[in-house]
């Protein structure tokens, strides 16, 4: 009990954090007139900007955190991330033929359905390439997801080339990719929220069999487990739930394989508790970084996915190091 409130109190402290960071640093003072219905300037921009960015952060991290458990409990590997099948790929495919390609929808709506599909279209093809070549197991999909990132690689960056010119800016494209929340409304920040709970609910299901897969294929067969049917299934709902993630937040690095480790230090390996408690870890992490990125440099913004990566890159050495001595 005392984890959670913990947990509950750091996420707290962290959305206060968020919301005061930035290139001119709100007080509480200011937080809590604003939330009591001041309409002066400052408390407008605490309302319709930063709260709802650090808000939207929370939950990416939170999906972030639910995909990486699934992965991790899906391959039984600590070093799996929600990337892994080939989804970062996809999204960066489809969020590159959103910002590139002129389309008759405004381009807000375009970037995160065309980055969601190309998540989701990315994780199908490497199931279906598996299921044609008959290795439809972890090893196999970590294959197949491997192949299919690197030829998803190759066509985002023709794409880059071919379709930029003097009125389309790489950097845009190059800044998605890094990784950032952009700031959404109201109604799309409820949409969002609705996600991560559907999300949640959808992982928690898969938790008493993550549990068992993790005894081995042979004890999870014994206990009457279709092991590559439950794979399959868990990789598409965990692919739904990293897809949702990359298409408000892009491409955000680490946190997907650090929120897991760090949740489970916190409530050990079974999945119900983990799921949870990772997502809130993810999204202490996310929105800790998000302030960073809006703070660190103003009035510039460090890309979301750069902050994370500088801080989980050494997380991931650690976590190798111990493997190998293992």
């Amino acid at each position: 009990m005392r984890v959670w409130l913990l947990l509950v109190l750091a996420l707290l402290l962290s959305i206060v954090i968020g919301a005061a960071a930035g290139h001119d640093w709100m007080s509480p003072a200011d937080l809590l007139r604003a939330l009591a219905g001041d309409t002066d300037l400052r408390s407008r921009l605490l309302i319709d900007w930063r709260l709802p960015r650090v808000l939207a952060a929370a939950f990416v991290g939170a999906l972030l955190g639910l995909g990486g458990t699934v992965f991790q409990g899906v391959f039984r590997n600590p070093l799996a991330e929600p990337y892994l099948l080939g989804s970062a790929g996809g999204a960066a495919l489809g969020a590159t033929v959103a910002l590139l390609v002129p389309l008759a929808a405004p381009q807000s709506l375009v970037l995160p359905v065309l980055a969601f599909a190309g998540a989701w279209a990315a994780t199908m093809l490497v199931i279906g390439i598996s299921r044609v070549a008959g290795a439809v197991d972890a090893a196999g999909m970590l294959l197949a997801g491997v192949a299919v990132a690197a030829v998803l690689g190759a066509l985002r960056s023709f794409l880059m080339l071919a379709l930029s010119d003097e009125t389309v800016s790489l950097q845009i494209v190059l800044s998605w990719v890094l990784g950032g929340v952009q700031t959404p409304t109201w109604p799309i920040l409820g949409l969002l929220a609705a996600i991560s709970v559907a999300c949640l609910a959808l992982t928690l299901m898969l938790a008493k069999r993550l549990d068992v897969l993790g005894l081995g294929e042979t004890m999870a067969i014994a206990f009457g487990l279709n092991v590559n049917r439950f794979i399959a299934f868990a990789v598409l709902a965990g692919s739904v739930v990293v897809a949702a993630a990359v298409a408000f937040g892009g491409l955000v690095a680490f946190v997907g394989l650090a929120s897991p480790h760090i949740a489970r230090w916190l409530v050990g390996p079974l999945h119900r508790p983990l799921l949870p408690a990772s997502a809130l870890v993810g999204a202490i992490v996310v929105t800790v970084a998000d302030a960073i990125a809006r703070s660190a440099l103003p009035p510039a913004e460090i890309p979301l996915g750069l902050v994370t990566a500088v801080a989980g890159g050494p997380f991931f050495i650690l976590l190798l190091a111990r493997r190998l001595r293992a």
